[in-house]
Order: structure tokens, then sequence, then C-alpha cells
């Protein structure tokens, strides 16, 4: 099965999810809100800025494409020696997860993965609005699941992989909101014209010929420097 017809099970979402929201989650304010469940440690706002994220933990592609652009404004070596560390690899064929474009970018559903994590108590979502009219997801980490998801980046070395890209992501992402992110993800062809409702192609081929072209660049650019 290809990268471009495979799709999680919703345990392995929920796994990736729980990292990832352990990770980027904020610390639970002081006095805390009136719907803040008991024994919530940190809160993540906002079901766009999650789907945002988890577009870039699913595309590895993406994710280097964005180094690579990263790397375009500020000069870092490492974003350029990360993005070509993945391009180099086998990662944006084995290790991408499609998701589907919706009207505000990049959407997978989330309730079954949620429904995993609820039930043993590691994350609780909250809506806020009036019923029938859903304004925003606040998704809460509980103490007992950030334990699990230190015990899974301690205990399952396979899964190494997703605790370093969360932080990646996280990185990346730079405090900004959804809407900022999705702003980001559209700049890209394969995500602005993919039909309602159709998977986001990958971008793979394009970005390690942009890679390519980059190295070229700079090593004639020292050539002749």
């Amino acid at each position: 099965m290809t990268s471009a017809t495979r799709a999680p099970s919703a345990q392995q979402d929920a796994v990736r999810l729980l990292l990832l929201i352990a990770t980027v989650a904020l610390p639970v304010p002081s006095p805390p809100p009136p719907d803040c469940p008991p024994d919530s440690v940190a809160v993540l706002h906002s079901q766009k800025l999650l789907q945002k994220l988890d577009f870039w933990l699913r595309n590895p592609d993406y994710l280097a494409n964005e180094l690579i652009s990263r790397f375009q404004r500020d000069g870092n070596f490492d974003d350029l020696a990360l993005a070509q560390e993945i391009l180099d690899s086998d990662e944006p064929e084995l290790r991408s997860y499609p998701m589907l474009r919706h009207w505000f970018g990049a959407y997978e559903p989330l309730d079954q993965a949620l429904a995993v994590l609820r039930t043993p108590g590691l994350v609780v979502r909250r809506k806020q609005g009036v019923p029938g009219q859903t304004a925003q997801h606040d998704y809460y980490l509980m103490k007992k699941g950030r334990e699990t998801a230190d015990q899974i980046v301690r205990t399952i070395p396979a899964l190494k992989y997703y605790a370093d890209r969360t932080l990646l992501v996280r990185d990346l992402a730079a405090g900004r909101r959804g809407n900022a992110l999705a702003e980001v993800q559209y700049l890209q062809p394969e995500y602005a014209d993919a039909a309602m409702g159709a998977q986001i192609a990958g971008i793979a081929s394009r970005t390690r010929a942009r890679l390519k072209t980059l190295l070229t660049e700079l090593e004639s650019s020292n050539a002749n420097g």
C-alpha cells in the first residue's frame, strides 16, 4: 500500500496526537478556567492549530520543504542538514500519511483517536461555544497523559521518531496560531489546489529538486567566494 492510499489506525493516530499535544500544549493557567478538567496539566487551544501541526508531522516532505524555506530566511545550516537528511532517505515515502483538503486546509477526523485517548483519561476535549455551534476545541493533557507520553518516549525506541518530530514541528510553528500555519501551508500549490474532500498530494519530488538546486547554488557560491 502506498502513502497515497494508506491511512494510520485509530491507535496510531492516538499515540501520535498524544505525543504532539504533550509537546506543544501550554501549561494550564492559574486559576484554571471553569471547564478545566481536574488533574489536567496542559492545554492546546484550537482544532485548527492541532490539524495544521499534525499535517507537518504526517508529511515529512512538507516538513522538509519548510525547513529549506527557513534556511533561506535565517541561514541556519542545521535546518538545511535536517532537510537533506529527510529527503535523502525514504522517510517521505514510508512515513507520510496524507490528509484531506477541507474548507480551512488540511483536515482529518480526530474523533476515533481522541476516543482512544479519552477512555483511559489521557486527553480530554472541551468544546467552547453554544449548543450546535462550536467556537473552539480545547485539548487538555491530563497528568496521566503526561506520564504516558513520557513513558512511551523512554520505553519504545521506535516511537522516538515522533517524539523528535513533535519537537521540530513545535520549533517550526514558533508560537503561530492555526490561521498563520494554514497560510504557510497554502503556499504549496498541491495543497492549495487540492479538491475539497480529496487527499493533499505529496511534494517529495519537487522538494528534492528544490534542495538539489539550492545545494548546487551554494557549492557554486563557495567555489567563487
